[in-house]
């Protein structure tokens, strides 16, 4: 079955959706459709996501000091 993101609804909602919504739809665009554009794009913000979070943690726990 094919996914029903295109492009244009993909970038509406991106920048709302938290680390684990954006994995879950990486995951599902590879394992349904694996159009490129779409799974760099993901992986993009999945990224920037996961590296804000664990900058997070690193500075939190650096201040706990």
């Amino acid at each position: 079955m094919k996914s029903t993101n295109t492009w244009r609804s993909l970038h509406q909602k991106l920048s709302s959706m938290t680390e684990e919504e954006v994995y879950a739809a990486l995951q599902d665009e590879l394992a349904r459709d694996k159009r490129v554009s779409m799974l760099e794009r993901l992986h993009q913000r999945y990224c920037t996501l996961r590296m804000t979070r664990e900058r997070l943690e690193i500075l939190n726990e650096a201040r706990k000091v």
